[in-house]
């Protein structure tokens, strides 16, 4: 890419991620500037239309997390004013972001996810019902970083967990609970480059965890025998595809014991914090520092659709 186009790095925005986005963004420009490339940011509200005109921006780096920003929304509008981006497409966001719609395109793929039940908010959420007993996760079905998560253990502690998911969302996943390694794929070039594992402090990889230093360890490579890692590799691919991912992607799974490799999820704007595992799997996987890895990325901006 011409590194005279105008840049318009996209972060902080109007979800629950905001000051995570924020932290992404602000090391995406300075990698993006450090590189060479003419950079500015934009904190996106909802006269995104407005400024990306104003600063007569050609290029898109979204470094924007969950709501209005991963789910499809600002993807939309960057194909309507025809302004290549990086990361996945509308669709593939939107599908990704929604944890109900993507189980269903992983169930249809054959890629293992966690048994489930979802619910809206005026639905009672009987536990006997369950086609599977406790300990069972409770989530909003569209928001990120662990945001609104619980693990329900007893009985007692579900009020309080569907509390937690319904403020952030009007649908919520109850999931059988997984027990396994937390490993995550990091796919770039929409190729796989490694799997790092998580051994958090507190009982899941909640957002404390993901987001405050000394909170989890790392672990790469994940310590898996070399053809369960391997298989962790595949499985992450299979996601990303399977979703119509594009570019880049970090999938989120569990493996366990009897190697099997439940998705979690697809993260398709993943963190680029310091803290943030994309980055780690491509220093450590592909030898590719900070800014080589958000150089790739904006290198492979591009459109869904093309007006002729």
């Amino acid at each position: 890419m011409n590194k005279t186009r105008k840049i318009g790095v996209l972060y902080g925005g109007l979800s629950a991620e905001r000051d995570v986005s924020l932290k992404s963004g602000a090391a995406v420009h300075a990698a993006l500037s450090a590189a060479g490339y003419q950079a500015v940011l934009i904190d996106v509200g909802r006269d995104l239309v407005e400024v990306l005109k104003r600063k007569e921006v050609q290029v898109a780096f979204i470094a924007l997390h969950g709501r209005y920003g991963e789910d499809g929304c600002v993807q939309g509008i960057l194909e309507l004013l025809q302004i290549p981006y990086s990361g996945s497409g509308v669709l593939a966001s939107a599908l990704a972001m929604h944890k109900l719609y993507s189980k269903r395109v992983f169930a249809a793929s054959g890629i293992l996810t966690a048994p489930f039940r979802c619910y809206g908010r005026t639905e009672p959420v009987v536990l006997s019902d369950l086609p599977f007993g406790l300990p069972v996760v409770v989530k909003p079905v569209q928001e990120g970083s662990s945001v609104g998560v619980s693990i329900v253990r007893e009985e007692s502690q579900l009020t309080e967990a569907l509390a937690s998911a319904f403020r952030h969302d009007e649908e919520i996943l109850v999931e059988q609970y997984i027990k396994g390694q937390e490993v995550q794929v990091g796919i770039l070039d929409d190729q796989p480059i490694g799997a790092i594992e998580i051994v958090p402090k507190n009982e899941f990889y909640d957002f404390e965890a993901k987001y405050s230093d000394g909170m989890a360890e790392h672990l790469f490579p994940a310590r898996l025998k070399p053809a369960l890692y391997e298989k962790a590799l595949q499985v992450g691919l299979a996601a990303h595809r399977s979703l119509g991912c594009r570019g880049y992607s970090r999938v989120d799974l569990l493996v366990t014991e009897q190697g099997d490799c439940y998705v979690l999820e697809v993260n398709t704007l993943p963190g680029m914090t310091a803290l943030s595992l994309l980055p780690e799997i491509a220093q450590k996987g592909a030898g590719l520092s900070f800014e080589a890895l958000v150089s790739r990325i904006i290198e492979t901006a591009a459109l869904t659709t093309k007006v002729s």
